[in-house]
């Protein structure tokens, strides 16, 4: 099964998770990626996600395999919705695990800041005032590795 995926059905996960399990990881880290009803100033009502697939998936499995060998976690998986997606919604999750925790934390937060800068994700947001945009996200450069 791939281990990134694009998604336009509800994020679940608890049941992601399970297909990380091996008996030799000793710790797991997850992130997930809330839509919240605020940014930049500005009142946000929802979210509207689309993706180039194709280059999205081959990209974000480029990701998890520099993860996993530079960090060497024994195995991670994304999955990314898009859609029309509504505050409190999980956008995205990323999970790793890996034999002790300090890897698998360095490892999900390299995957979350990569996947922001180099995958074809793009995220409008609708605002209370009816006005919308696409988001840049300018802070993710400065993050990434």
């Amino acid at each position: 099964m791939k281990k990134f995926r694009i998604n336009s059905n509800p994020v679940k996960p608890e049941a992601l998770k399970q297909e990380l399990f091996v008996p030799e990881a000793g710790g797991f880290v997850s992130f997930e990626g809330w839509v919240r009803n605020r940014n930049e100033g500005k009142d946000v009502t929802h979210l509207e996600y689309s993706s180039y697939d194709a280059l999205a998936v081959k990209e974000g499995l480029k990701i998890i395999d520099e993860a996993i060998e530079r960090f060497d976690v024994v195995d991670a998986l994304v999955e990314h919705r898009v859609g029309d997606l509504q505050i409190g919604e999980v956008a995205v999750v990323v999970h790793v695990s890996s034999i002790h925790r300090g890897p698998a934390f360095d490892a999900c937060e390299y995957i979350i800041d990569e996947l922001k800068v180099r995958v074809p994700i793009w995220k409008k947001e609708h605002y209370t005032d009816g006005d919308s945009g696409w988001i840049e996200c300018h802070e993710c450069s400065k993050h990434a590795h």
